[in-house]
């Protein structure tokens, strides 16, 4: 089981099988327990980053001895008032859950049914079907078959342009065309075999069209492949740097 807090960084496969929420008799319970002392020791390091090794020891045992005995002391307190809590919420949801089965004409086996269909789903999309793969890295290759061909008619342009200068300067710059001329032309052949093997493996009679139907399907399905990766990235780096602050004692300072 993977805490609250860190649940929810994880993709939705991983939550249907770790989730506090998705698991039966864990309730309303957070399992951050580990968290709530780190917090609490956080505290502790201010004092004691500039302490002597027995003082530093000594601060953490006499920590620990306090935490020990506030929490055997609010113990009764505190399961009574979470019973209670779990009695009301208990009551609560259980009418709201009624109603919505009568309305939506569920039972209670069509849950764990639900659960089940969600994770298959989210197996059979857990990667790019290969013919779906194949015709999404097609359509990269036209994008990139235009833009060579756009490349290499812009350096046939710079070739026919008048050149003026001494005689170094205009060999210098039909040298530099020269140069931007095959290298256009050398990608623009790569291109052109890659499109025409991808055709084969589809087992297509002609190019599809750029802006048709099916390009446009497959150029959102790759738009939305890097988007996704963008994201989940970007989330990744935002979760690290909310440690960091916690670490640093700076959670919720705006920094």
């Amino acid at each position: 089981m993977v805490g609250t807090f860190h649940s929810h960084t994880h993709n939705c496969l991983c939550q249907l099988d770790w989730h506090p929420m998705y698991i039966t008799g864990v309730g309303h319970m957070e399992d951050e327990g580990c968290k709530h002392l780190f917090s609490a020791l956080n505290e502790l390091a201010r004092s004691t980053r500039h302490a002597t090794r027995f003082h530093h020891h000594q601060a953490i045992k006499e920590f620990f001895s306090f935490w020990n005995e506030d929490k055997y002391e609010a113990l009764t307190h505190f399961i009574c008032n979470h019973f209670r809590q779990a009695m009301a919420l208990v009551h609560k949801l259980m009418a709201k859950l009624t109603l919505l089965k009568d309305r939506l004409h569920l039972s209670d086996d069509d849950f764990p049914r639900f659960l089940a269909e969600e994770r298959s789903y989210l197996l059979s999309v857990k990667r790019v079907p290969p013919q779906d793969g194949v015709k999404i890295r097609y359509v990269q290759s036209l994008d990139e078959l235009a833009e060579w061909n756009a490349a290499h008619e812009v350096a046939i342009g710079a070739l026919n342009s008048f050149i003026q200068g001494d005689q170094n300067t205009i060999a210098s710059v039909l040298n530099a065309a020269h140069i931007h001329i095959d290298l256009a032309y050398t990608r623009l052949q790569n291109t052109e075999a890659l499109v025409a093997h991808f055709q084969q493996l589809l087992d297509l009679e002609s190019a599809w069209e750029v802006g048709g139907d099916e390009y446009n399907q497959y150029k959102k399905e790759a738009t939305l492949g890097k988007y996704h990766e963008a994201l989940g990235e970007l989330e990744q780096l935002v979760i690290m740097r909310l440690f960091e602050l916690v670490k640093l004692s700076l959670s919720g300072t705006g920094q």
